[in-house]
Order: C-alpha cells, then structure tokens, then sequence
C-alpha cells in the first residue's frame, strides 16, 4: 500500500529532542563528503531504517547518482533518470512517498534485495531541487506519518548543511587554486629557457586543472598551422598527430576568435576532428583557451579531461589567467633567446673591433723597425755591375720594403675607420641596455646585478655603440671573476665640476665587483700593449681595447685597489666640453 505524505502530524518533544541531537551531529563539519555521509547515517538511526541513500542529481548530464550510502553493499551504484524507479518520482514531483511493500509498486528499482518497504522525501538545497534522502526497511509496512514527518524536518536540516559544506568546499577550492595559480606563474616566470618553459606550462596547468592530458600548440611562421610543442600525460597517438589547420578546425576558432570554447565530448562531436585519437587516449572533454599577447593570439592551451565533463567559469577563468601567464612566459624566452643572439653578434663585433686595433698597433710596431731598414738600404747605396746577380737582389729587397709599406699604410687606414662617431650619448640608456643584454649570463652564474643611476645625469660626448662594448667588456671580465656568484655593482655619476661654468666635466660609471680582484702587478700591466696580457691565460686584448677607446674619447679608466674584489672608474667627458 502507498500513501503520498502531503500533511505531517504533530512531532512531539521526544522527537524534537532527537532532532536536535542529530542537528548538532550533521552540523558538525563542513566537509561536504563527511556532511552527506552523517546525514544519511542519521536518517538511517532516527527512523529506525535497515538501510539508506542520498541520492543527488549530476548537474552535467542530469541523472540521479548516489552520493552517500549507509548500510549498503560497498561499491553499490545508482544511475536513474529523473523519473525513472521510486527516487526519480520524488525527485520528479518534488513530492515525498510512503512505499510499505516495494515489490507491489511499479516504479521500484531495487537497489538491494532485502529491500521491503521505502520512504523517500526530496531534498531542496538553497530553494533548488537536488536530490532525494532515501531510507529502506527489510520489514513490511516500516514506516508511518510520524517517520516522514522527522526525516523531512531532517532533509530540511540536511539542505542546510549541505549549502554551507558546498560553499566552504568552493570557497576552499577557489582559494587553493589561486595559492596555486600564483605559484604556476612564478614558476613558469622563473624559467630561462623555451622548452623548459614550455614542458612547465603544461606540466603545471595539469596539476592545476586535474586533467588527464594538458597540450601546448602554437602558431607557425606562416600562422596558418597549430603545431604540438608541449603536452603532459599525451600518449603516442596524441603525440604523433599532425599538425592543425587553422581555417579547417575547432582550435582554429579558438585562435581567430581570441575565446575559450570547450567542447564537452570530443569523442562524439562533430566540431573535433581527431576522434579516434581522442578514442585511444581516453580525452573526452576539452577545453582550449588562447594563448594572447599585446592583441595576437600565438596559440593554444588545451585542457583534456577523462570523462564528460562541463568546465566552470570560475576554472575557465583560472585557464585564461594561466594562458595569459604561459604566453607572457614563451615572449620572454623568445626574448631571452633574441638577446643571446644579439649578446653574440656583439661579441663577434668586438673581436672585429679588436682585430682593428689589434692590426693598428701590429702596423705601428712594424712601420718603426721598417722605416730604419729603409733609411739604411738607402744608405748603403749598394751598386754592383749589370751581370753581378747581387743587382737583382737589391732591387727585389727595395721593391719588398715598398710593398711592406704599402701594406702597413693600408693597415693603418682600416684602422683609422674605427674612429669614435661623436654625437651627445645618455650613458644611463647604455647601462639599461646593457642589463637587459646580460641579465641571463648573471642568472645563470648566480650574480646579483646592483645598478645605480644618477639622476639628471648630464649628456656625454662619445660613440654609443663604443661604450657599449667598453661596459660589456668590464661587466664580462667581472662575470669572469665572479664563477660562483657575487655582486656587480654599476653606478653613475658626475664627476668634478668646470672651473668657468660650474657644470660637471665629466660623468664617471662604476664597475664593481666581488671577484677575485687584481694584485698590484696585475693592475699596472691591464691597460698595456694588445700583445701583452694582464692576466693568465689571457690575450690582454679586453682591457687594452676598452683604454683604447676610453683614450679616443677623450676619458679616463682608473683601477682602485679594493679588499675583495676589483672597481674600475670610466671618466667620459661630457658633452659641454
């Protein structure tokens, strides 16, 4: 016999009194799990029921699932329509049911064997319809008005604990997601080089996003093709797909959409078209978010989970922010790797500017000893008769020294082109530029970079491309001195003022360090000839170079003996001069 429960009698104090007890119990955590299953075991005892489940409705893809389950077998499962046995019923009409003889009502599903009779009230959470508290009797005709009277007044209760458990559960989960959002960008902002960024990308948004597989596509030069670069949990058959044409696929809307779009089972949607490699990898729902920096998007950050699944808001706007972290992460590598690039060719450019002067002063050395040879050929004035073989001799020898001269003239020319171009410099740029230059080289060895820049600091007259390769030279030879870490520190000033306009005459850069240093002879031997070196191992070309030019600025380099480590003061003649 069935009676639908639509009035409840009158719950007397006793019961109150149970309510309240099992009240304080259900309202004792705020763990949603631990709150669903102390609801049910409460409901179980205050009806003096065999068994009992919570059932809740899956708001992905609408069917009744149980959540928690008191007395049942381990592992027992439900998945019914919102209809469909005696709990889809309730949970369709939002009516409560009295069922004494379960085995007499058509609607019954039977769950458990031993199930005879079952009381069944709709569970409201926060004025929505969620779910329904089921509980069971191995006896006939279990349960009575007074029975459904105390388990809605529980479910009632039950709807409250729930709301909060769910939204302290979300809170918690909103708040570990930034704590970790904010650890994946500083982890990902703390890596130097591209792959390494990359694989950390993916790798940390896995974590992040709970997902079976995480995939990094990015646009190729010709920005009509996604190409695989990264991915973590992919397996062969993901890792060996082929390229993504833009203008033919789902991640193609992505990219010229500038939007996230998910889909919520690749396997069975006709918008993804690599579903049997979706099939073999076990990816079902997806969510792909644009990689966008200034106003292009460059790629794709595609997020697989392994079952069918509806991303949120709150977790798509975690992915943007992680893509927006990943694409400021690849820009600066690609930066980094364009500066290396650069750092090099200026490398190259100052062994050209060595070898000019290097070929200059090897001319001077040469012109001094060929000039006395010249001077006491012609001296000798050696005259032998016609048929005397020592004539041809003498006058390949003149004809020689000519063509050594000729060579030492042109020598010196190339030489001369490397002359300082003069023009009004800002020395603090050429410092900004240089920390931007090497700060991967400081990174790498651990080097603390200190720079101090005077304020209203006056214009040099110099070459800024000179100086740039004289405040590379000393920042490289301290790097140098420094192999397992230290401090550069770079400061710049004014110098002494002029006597006639009282304007500084020149501005003066420090260079710094904690190295090794320089023992006095080493310092009186830095700025000698090219040929001769200042320290072991070395060519002595850096130094003489940077004096080199300092002089054809018209400046001055100066060693100061430091207890730990070298400073070197550049004086450059400002631009009033």
């Amino acid at each position: 016999m069935n009676e639908e429960a639509t009035i409840h009698p009158e719950i007397n104090s006793e019961q109150f009194k149970q309510l309240y007890l099992v009240s304080k119990v259900i309202h004792s955590t705020l763990d949603q799990q631990e709150a669903l299953d102390l609801i049910i075991r409460e409901a179980v005892r205050l009806v003096n029921a065999t068994t009992g489940s919570l059932v809740l409705i899956n708001p992905i893809d609408g069917f009744l699932e149980i959540q928690a389950a008191y007395g049942l077998p381990e592992g027992t499962e439900l998945k019914l329509r919102v209809g469909e046995g005696i709990t889809g019923w309730v949970a369709q009409q939002g009516r409560s049911t009295i069922v004494q003889d379960v085995h007499n009502d058509e609607r019954y599903v039977q769950v458990h064997k031993h199930t005879k009779s079952e009381l069944a009230v709709p569970l409201e959470i926060n004025g929505v319809l969620s779910g329904v508290v089921n509980v069971d009797s191995e006896k006939l005709n279990a349960f009575n008005e007074n029975d459904l009277a105390l388990l809605t007044e529980l479910t009632s209760q039950a709807a409250l604990v729930i709301h909060n458990a769910f939204l302290y559960e979300k809170s918690q989960i909103r708040a570990n997601l930034f704590e970790s959002l904010i650890t994946v960008g500083q982890t990902i902002n703390s890596t130097l080089d591209l792959d390494e960024a990359l694989n950390t990308i993916t790798r940390e948004a896995s974590s992040l996003m709970d997902s079976r597989t995480c995939a990094l596509q990015l646009l190729d030069e010709t920005n009509n093709r996604l190409s695989l670069v990264a991915s973590f949990g992919a397996g062969k058959a993901y890792l060996n797909k082929p390229d993504v044409i833009i203008s033919e696929s789902f991640l193609g809307s992505v990219v010229r959409l500038k939007k996230p779009l998910q889909i919520e089972n690749v396997q069975i949607s006709n918008a993804y078209q690599q579903q049997d490699i979706a099939r073999n990898e076990g990816l079902v729902a997806l969510l792909s978010i644009p990689l966008v920096f200034g106003s292009n998007a460059i790629g794709t950050l595609n997020i697989y989970k392994g079952k069918s699944y509806v991303f949120s808001n709150e977790e798509i706007n975690i992915a943007m922010a992680l893509a927006e972290f990943s694409a400021l992460a690849i820009e600066k590598a690609r930066l980094l790797e364009r500066i290396v690039e650069t750092e090099e060719l200026l490398r190259q450019n100052e062994k050209l500017s060595a070898l000019g002067l290097l070929a200059g002063e090897v001319a001077h050395e040469i012109r001094n000893p060929l000039t006395v040879l010249k001077m006491l050929y012609h001296s000798l004035d050696l005259k032998f008769p016609e048929n005397d073989p020592r004539t041809e001799d003498v006058r390949i020898m003149g004809e020689k020294m000519d063509h050594l001269n000729n060579i030492v003239e042109q020598i010196l020319t190339f030489a001369r082109n490397a002359e300082p171009q003069f023009k009004p410099s800002d020395i603090n740029k050429i410092i900004n530029d240089l920390r931007i230059l090497v700060r991967r080289k400081f990174a790498q060895q651990n080097v603390q970079l200190n720079v101090q820049l005077g304020e209203n600091l006056p214009e040099a007259k110099a070459d800024d491309q000179q100086l740039s390769q004289v405040f590379l030279n000393l920042t490289l030879n301290a790097l140098e001195s420094m192999p397992n870490g230290g401090i550069l520190k770079i400061k710049s000033s004014s110098s002494e003022l002029s006597k006639t306009n009282n304007k500084p005459t020149h501005v003066r850069i420090e260079f710094s360090d904690t190295g090794s240093g320089m023992n006095p002879e080493l310092r009186k031997q830095a700025f000698t000839s090219l040929l001769s070196s200042s320290k072991p191992g070395g060519t002595g070309i850096g130094l003489a170079i940077v004096n080199r030019i300092i002089e054809s600025h018209g400046g001055e380099i100066k060693i100061e003996p430091n207890v730990k480590g070298t400073t070197f003061n550049v004086f450059i003649p400002t631009n009033n001069q």
